[in-house]
């Protein structure tokens, strides 16, 4: 078995030297939007320092034939470096560097040289043919004609949503940061390329490079150094009193990794740098050993805080700690980040003066009866210890106002994008301002700030379509403020629209505008929290019918907004834009960023009124669907013009016209709100892409070019 590897750039990679295939054994493309939007964030903070590579780990490839290869690992990250490709270059207007960007997805062929016209990346077979037409070939257009219903399988759906949310993340650059970050993309991104011939060989070389357990964990290196450091009475006690504390942190080495890096950034007040190990051994640990400290590293340092880790990660189970407690530290771990932890670890440690102390734990006994029980953990009672008592609590008040400080601003961070890059400095801010004994209103990373308030409330007017996990948490804030509670979650817990995605057929949406309905299809208050899933409602297109699914189970009606639906007969705009209003309202209240400095209203003011600047910035479309409204309106689409759909090798040829009222309509006189939904329809509901295959009869322009002509002018 041959084995080759080399470190190459994105842009030795998508090239004829290597044509790369999805074999169908493999898992489906299963990225979500929080995934792909991570990658994209990480390559702009990387592309301000150009000169230092990004290393995106590496790919194994069997060589099948010549160039040809089958990806054994790595087809999650090639699949979206194609999507931001495909993004970048539909954001271009130079028609260079739109060349070069397609250039990276598709080899166009030369019949001179025998080159085949292909994609680079050819996906799994029941996925390949939507991936090549929607995102490698042509532009994106008609992929934001399409609803999710229109997609059968899961990969696609994630395709859809991924290439929209990153589209959108690049409309906030402008050309010049497009042009750097693509050049840094392709130049400055790395991949070591392992090749074989052999299958089996390739899936062994998988396992050797995924394995965990072998190698020495962190946790392993840092106790090595500590023990050398003890003296000869010391050593056997405390090596025991390491494993007893480090062993309930289990021994998953990314855990442990991230226990340490938030106790760098506690104990230096400074970001974590480079190599973990090397980083806390130098910084951490070699003060305490050059100062013969390594009992007191020990006992005063890594007890206390693994504890606070132990706390942080499962509060409802620290039965000692009073229950506001508990529902803070809750609603810190909805949030998928690690930044407020090195401050709640603080807060913990310095409220507690027994929480490093071996006869006193938050935890009940494991063999304790109902130990974890809500209702122990709201009375703050404790069956192996006499309660907070016994942890030397003291000044709670403080404990509780900085946590929901903490809840604050993370959950801010965290609607309004903030980077990773300015989230990792609000815990070193936050953690130096607490250790100088500074109000919380004096440290301004415990604080948010009028613009950050301003910008949370734009967003929360905004578009939420791909991004069911934060309208999940911005509907579970809104229903606890509006109960003054946690709630309890079912385990199933779905973001439901209350309108189908698809109004054209259903009674009692027929007074609704297509635009209409474009706009409040992806804003928050056309969502609702309900048991289940999505697939319950498919079949359903009238609102009756969907309310009744919606409030049909009983842990569906704990949630108040969701009950509300039972108040409302008919879903008209102006009954979601109250729900919008009251929805943003509660979550700014949950927040406290309801009101400015004046005690002025801020839920009262439109995003235009927040930010006035943005009612003369260059407008962003994002990849909202252009509605046939929109086109007519611009000129580029006359009413009672007609359309054809020619397919030559079948025989097949369908009509359309273009009516005042923005519809298409078939020569049956059915009218549809898309040409995707006119061109399905026509087709008898096979699924095509409307915006690739009308055309107008009059010059044979596709209505692809005429749609990306529309947005390109409006934006």
């Amino acid at each position: 078995m041959a084995i080759n590897a080399q470190e190459l750039t994105l842009s030795k990679v998508f090239t004829p030297d290597f044509r790369l295939t999805i074999p169908s054994f493999q898992r489906a493309y299963v990225w979500k939007v929080q995934n792909i939007l991570q990658l994209v964030e990480d390559l702009e903070q990387a592309c301000k320092t150009p000169g230092i590579p990004y290393f995106l780990g590496s790919l194994i490839l069997v060589r099948e034939e010549d160039r040809r290869f089958s990806v054994i690992d790595g087809q999650q990250r090639l699949i979206s470096l194609s999507i931001i490709i495909a993004a970048l270059r539909d954001h271009e207007q130079d028609a260079d560097w739109m060349e070069k960007l397609d250039g990276l997805l598709m080899e166009h062929g030369d019949k001179l040289r025998g080159i085949e016209h292909e994609p680079r990346l050819t996906l799994r077979e029941r996925d390949a043919a939507f991936f090549r037409e929607y995102v490698q070939e042509g532009n994106l257009e008609p992929l934001f004609d399409l609803n999710e219903d229109d997609l059968p399988t899961g990969a696609q759906r994630n395709i859809f949503r991924n290439t929209r949310a990153v589209y959108d993340a690049l409309d906030n650059l402008d050309a010049d940061e497009r042009h750097h970050l693509a050049s840094y993309l392709v130049n400055g991104v790395t991949l070591v390329i392992v090749t074989t011939d052999d299958l089996d060989g390739a899936h062994r070389i998988f396992d050797v490079m995924n394995m965990r357990g072998l190698p020495l964990t962190a946790a392993d290196v840092f106790k090595s150094h500590v023990a050398a450091a003890l003296s000869p009475t010391q050593l056997d006690a405390y090596a025991a009193r390491w494993d007893d504390i480090m062993d309930p942190l289990g021994d998953d080495s990314p855990v442990i990794e991230r226990f340490f890096t938030a106790l760098t950034v506690i104990l230096t007040r400074d970001r974590a740098r480079g190599n973990l190990i090397d980083d806390f051994t130098t910084r951490v640990l070699r003060p305490y050993l050059d100062d013969g400290k390594a009992a007191a590293f020990i006992d005063d340092v890594l007890a206390p805080y693994s504890m606070a880790w132990r706390v942080i990660e499962r509060p409802s189970a620290a039965t000692a700690l009073p229950g506001n407690v508990t529902d803070r530290l809750e609603a810190l771990n909805d949030y998928g980040s690690d930044e407020w932890k090195p401050v709640a670890m603080w807060a913990l440690v310095h409220s507690f003066r027994g929480l490093g102390d071996p006869d006193a734990s938050p935890f009940a006994p494991a063999d304790t009866a109902q130990a974890d029980t809500p209702q122990r953990a709201r009375h703050g009672s404790h069956a192996g210890a006499g309660g907070t008592a016994d942890l030397g609590a003291h000044d709670l008040q403080r404990l509780d106002d900085v946590l929901a400080a903490l809840e604050r601003v993370t959950g801010v961070a965290t609607l309004t994008r903030m980077s990773a890059y300015d989230r990792q400095a609000l815990p070193v801010n936050a953690v130096r301002g607490l250790d100088k004994g500074l109000a919380l209103r004096q440290i301004s990373s415990l604080n948010v700030g009028s613009r950050e308030r301003n910008a949370a409330l734009i967003r929360l007017h905004g578009n939420f379509q791909g991004e069911d996990d934060l309208a999940r948490l911005l509907l579970v804030r809104a229903n606890e403020q509006l109960t003054g509670r946690r709630l309890a979650r079912p385990r199933r817990l779905c973001v439901l629209p209350i309108m189908p995605l698809d109004i054209a057929h259903a009674a009692s949406f027929s007074g609704w505008s297509q635009d209409d309905h474009d706009r409040w299809l992806p804003r928050l208050g056309n969502m609702v929290l309900a048991q289940g899933d999505r697939k319950q409602l498919d079949s359903l297109s009238e609102y009756a019918d969907r309310r009744e699914r919606i409030t049909l189970k009983k842990d569906s009606q704990r949630f108040p907004l969701t009950r509300q639906l039972n108040d409302f007969g008919a879903c008209t705009p102006e009954m979601l834009a109250h729900r919008q209003e009251t929805t943003i309202r509660l979550i700014a209240e949950y927040w406290g960023i309801r009101y400015d400095e004046r005690h002025t209203d801020l839920t009262e003011k439109t995003p235009e009124e927040l930010d006035p600047a943005s009612a003369t910035a260059r407008p962003q479309r994002g990849s909202k669907r252009v509605t046939i409204s929109q086109v007519i309106a611009a000129g580029l689409l006359i009413p009672g013009e007609k359309l054809v759909w020619e397919r030559p090798r079948k025989g097949e040829r369908w009509f359309a016209t273009v009516t005042e009222n923005g519809r298409f309509r078939l020569d049956d006189g059915s009218e549809y709100p898309t040409p995707t939904a006119a061109a399905r329809a026509a087709a008898g509901g096979r699924r095509s892409g409307g915006l690739e295959v009308w055309k107008r009869v009059s010059d044979g322009r596709s209505l692809s070019d005429i749609w990306q002509t529309y947005r390109r002018g409006a934006a």
